[in-house]
């Protein structure tokens, strides 16, 4: 700034009203900027500070509003009495009608940015009006669910005072773990909690809809639709990633999210017609069951009298039998279930049922595994096996029957018929299906992982088997 300048002179505006006009001429190689503020003004190597040559001239006279008469550096206090007031700028006061709506925009989830640009106001005062209307709303709650604001504003409190999490749990009236979930869900912290800040937390926590993790994760979703089109359970797929996956993070998913995103068609992450490939088939579940009322067999010998290492399958070479009936219960198929590889075979029987039938049927599949993988089976009560005596003394093998309407007795081969029913369901004529398809969907099953098998394969444990 020049010596022979005054740094201030009065001068009379357009409107009567006196000035005080602060002069600034800046020397140097660029075109002078205009000053605001409290800017600083580089002269050589001099810095001149005119927020506080504002704030003096202010205090002194009482000055108020800050303009630039354009053609010099020239800023410019009006005097109109009274105290220093706020230049004008972008924002400005918010008319109570105003902030309600702000509280309802933020309420129908639109972004406190938007909000502020559209009412002219800055994004911290749109939150704070927001945390405002949601206090008002969550101060006090008889909730047993959720905490109210008031409550967290306790515990703030309590973990100033040094109270533990069962003493602010006993103030409250809520279990220890909960104050404990809060804490960490707020701040991490205990010293760091805050109950403003952990109410806006649980806001932004109970905004729905939320993303889900598949929509989230296209490699995991595609995962995810490959198992089920294989006709995989929604727990083998979880299962499996977790194997097949064990270092990344991202390829995990629950059973129940899988299902989720199946049944709830709002979701629609996995394609609705994926449904179809469930055991079921259904677009829900529910319960099973209905009772067996079949006749008695003579002779045959209870399950109570199998060995114990039947029972706790500690010996390969047991199995398990039933028949699966076709639409009209004409057709039919012999099912057999290894108990301990769960190692499935399947026999052709057509619209023939006879007790004869059957036990030439299950000759022929078991007549080329070795001895020591053929021991016992059990049946349950049908008739279609009335001659277990004439197919023990030809192959060996011991026949053993479960109590009357006791299906859990043969879990293994109760189970493996519903995942048959994924293949063959009811309505479906069975003798219409040759023995090569029947091998097909056998071999299907028997690549399955299974929990059981800590998620290994029946086809690798049976394999093992026959190697040793």
């Amino acid at each position: 700034m020049r010596d022979d300048v005054s740094p201030w002179r009065f001068a009379t505006r357009g409107d009567g009203r006196r000035s005080i006009v602060f002069n600034a001429v800046v020397e140097s190689n660029a075109r002078g900027q205009g000053i605001e503020g409290k800017e600083s003004v580089v002269v050589g190597a001099r810095a001149v500070v005119l927020g506080a040559v504002c704030a003096t001239l202010g205090r002194v006279s009482g000055l108020s509003g800050a303009d630039s008469s354009g053609r010099r550096n020239t800023l410019v206090l009006s005097a109109i009495g009274g105290r220093v007031g706020r230049p004008k700028g972008l924002y400005r006061w918010v008319r109570p009608d105003e902030r309600v709506r702000i509280a309802a925009g933020l309420g129908a989830g639109e972004s406190p940015g938007e909000l502020a640009l559209r009412f002219g106001c800055s994004v911290r005062t749109v939150q704070r009006i927001g945390d405002e209307s949601l206090l008002v709303r969550r101060r006090v709650s008889d909730s047993s669910r959720w905490l109210s604001f008031e409550e967290r504003e306790r515990i703030s409190r309590g973990i100033a005072a040094g109270e533990s999490d069962s003493e602010i749990a006993r103030a409250l009236g809520r279990h220890r773990s909960t104050v404990g979930r809060e804490i960490r869900a707020g701040c991490g912290q205990r010293r760091g909690y805050r109950a403003l800040a952990a109410e806006r937390k649980s806001r932004e926590r109970a905004r729905r809809p939320k993303p889900t993790k598949l929509s989230l994760l296209p490699r995991l979703l595609a995962e995810v639709e490959a198992g089920l089109e294989r006709c995989w359970s929604p727990q083998q797929i979880s299962a499996r990633l977790k194997l097949e996956h064990p270092d990344d993070g991202e390829m995990r998913i629950s059973h129940e999210t899988i299902y989720q995103s199946l049944f709830i068609q709002s979701r629609g992450e996995l394609r609705r017609q994926l449904s179809a490939n469930l055991r079921s088939g259904r677009g829900r579940r529910r319960a099973q069951g209905r009772e067996d009322h079949r006749g008695r067999i003579t002779q045959m010998v209870p399950i109570s009298a199998r060995p114990p290492e039947i029972e706790d399958r500690a010996v390969p070479g047991h199995w398990e039998g039933d028949l699966l009936i076709g639409a009209g219960g004409r057709s039919a198929i012999a099912t057999l279930v290894e108990r301990q590889t769960r190692y499935v075979l399947l026999a052709r029987l057509g619209n023939d049922r006879t007790t004869r039938h059957v036990i030439e049927a299950l000759k022929q599949r078991i007549q080329d595994l070795p001895s020591h993988l053929v021991r016992s089976l059990t049946w349950d009560q049908g008739r279609e096996l009335a001659a277990h005596q004439a197919f023990t003394i030809d192959t060996g093998i011991d026949v053993y029957f479960c109590d009357p309407h006791s299906p859990w007795q043969r879990g293994s081969n109760e189970n493996t018929n519903g995942l048959l029913r994924q293949y063959l369901p009811r309505k479906l004529d069975l003798a219409a299906r040759s023995q090569i398809e029947l091998d097909h969907i056998a071999a299907e099953l028997n690549g399955r992982p299974r929990k059981t098998l800590q998620w290994r394969t029946p086809a690798e444990k049976i394999n093992e088997l026959l190697l040793r």
